[in-house]
């Protein structure tokens, strides 16, 4: 099994920065209580709060598909709501039901080409 890294970039409706800071605060909690395989997850908002970054880690497909069922349906579309963009990436080598799930978003996969440590 390969770790699995996800990068999100948001940029904000008029107004919804709060919201999407608030919708963030409690997937962090979410993220800490209850998370077995998340490694990373760190979010990043711009100085003149217009746009943010969110990085995620995974040891695993499983701690990635774990992750999303704990944060559910209606947090995720909660944040989305708050945004006017949204792009989104999978890097690594996921399970075929992880890449199967993904091929039904806008989020892109990039298999891993190149790895230090030499999971390519």
């Amino acid at each position: 099994m390969s770790e699995l890294t996800g990068v999100g970039r948001f940029t904000f409706k008029d107004g919804q920065v709060e919201e999407f800071k608030r919708l963030s605060e409690r997937c962090m909690q979410i993220v800490r209580e209850q998370d077995t395989g998340t490694l990373q997850y760190d979010i990043f908002v711009s100085d003149d709060q217009s746009e943010a970054v969110v990085i995620e880690r995974y040891r695993d497909s499983k701690a990635h598909t774990e992750h999303l069922e704990h944060i559910g349906p209606d947090l995720l579309n909660a944040v989305i709501a708050t945004t006017a963009t949204v792009e989104g990436w999978t890097l690594g080598n996921p399970t075929e039901e992880v890449r199967q799930k993904l091929a039904d978003t806008e989020v892109r996969l990039l298999p891993t080409f190149l790895s230090l440590n030499g999971d390519a």
